[in-house]
């Protein structure tokens, strides 16, 4: 096995895709789920059961406000002051949030690092109009194929894993050994660590935002040698929090988004899920999660679908 730098700088080269779908690639990752894999990823489907992996998009959500707050909705229209003729009632509502609220995909302008976002497109494209390059729009045909779920947390034996529990390369083959699922090209990786489980019991959003269980470093290697084309969690930032390097922040995004080209599929629920996945032992399933339409938008909101 190739041994990968921990300097995040110089990991970053290692495993970059630059250039690898061309010059002016705004997709990454998902130009790995191809049409054969999508028709092969179908053929999971047996018995039907749908699977709903989005948290709910309402007041009584993990983030409790700073830079990103839980949706707020309201009523434009409820009817009961209209008179109109046939008795006709109408309703409409709106809503006011982040495009990061709830369960969510990080776009590959979301970060960027040395004045560059993911295949060298300049960091200062992304300006009070949003993102000209790399867009969460250009994911608009859909993030669909295999999905796999690794249930870090049943294989640990724990309802969930503390704050600062780093995940790294080793586990990750432990749990998918243990599993009986590989991991391929294409595929579209799901960790749980029971993070959902903690902030459903506790329904404390402080506790939830202040750190988290989560991927280490290293295995940007380990989803970079097996093709992986997204990455997603039902934590809220994938990597380890506190992170590993003290005095850095969000290393494991640099290099996932901004070198890898990876999109990364934040707050997911995985709870109902991992219960069907472990009394069947099937941990591989399709995954239908298309963001949001949002012209040069840095991210989007999404419901993401397990089909078994």
């Amino acid at each position: 096995m190739t041994t990968f730098a921990s300097d995040m700088r110089e990991l970053g080269k290692q495993v970059r895709n630059w250039g690898r779908w061309g010059a002016d690639d705004e997709r990454g990752t998902t130009n790995l789920i191809t049409p054969e894999r999508i028709a092969a990823a179908a053929q999971l489907i047996r018995t039907g059961e749908v699977f709903e992996l989005g948290i709910p998009l309402d007041a009584d959500g993990p983030q409790p406000g700073g830079n990103r707050i839980n949706p707020i909705r309201l009523m434009s229209e409820n009817g009961q002051e209209q008179v109109l003729p046939g008795g006709f009632k109408w309703a409409d509502d709106y809503v006011f949030m982040p495009l990061q609220a709830g369960s969510q995909y990080d776009s590959l302008s979301h970060v960027h690092y040395d004045g560059q976002l993911y295949n060298g497109h300049p960091g200062d494209g992304v300006t009070v109009k949003g993102a000209d390059k790399c867009g969460i729009h250009t994911q608009a045909k859909g993030i669909t194929g295999r999905g796999v779920l690794l249930d870090i947390a049943r294989h640990r034996g724990v309802d969930w894993l503390e704050a600062g529990s780093v995940i790294g390369p080793d586990e990750l083959d432990d749990v998918a050994k243990a599993q009986g699922v590989e991991i391929g090209p294409g595929d579209i990786v799901l960790f749980r660590t029971g993070w959902r489980a903690k902030f459903l019991a506790e329904k404390d959003p402080a506790g939830f935002m202040a750190g988290e269980p989560g991927l280490g470093l290293a295995t940007a290697a380990w989803l970079r040698e097996r093709d992986v084309a997204v990455v997603g969690s039902d934590n809220w930032a994938i990597e380890v929090m506190p992170g590993e390097n003290p005095g850095a922040l969000f290393e494991l995004h640099m290099v996932l988004i901004r070198d890898m080209g990876m999109t990364l599929a934040e707050m997911l629920d995985f709870e109902e899920l991992a219960e069907a996945c472990a009394a069947d032992g099937r941990y591989d399933f399709f995954y239908a999660g298309p963001p949001l339409k949002f012209t040069r938008g840095v991210g989007s909101p999404i419901n993401p679908l397990a089909i078994r």
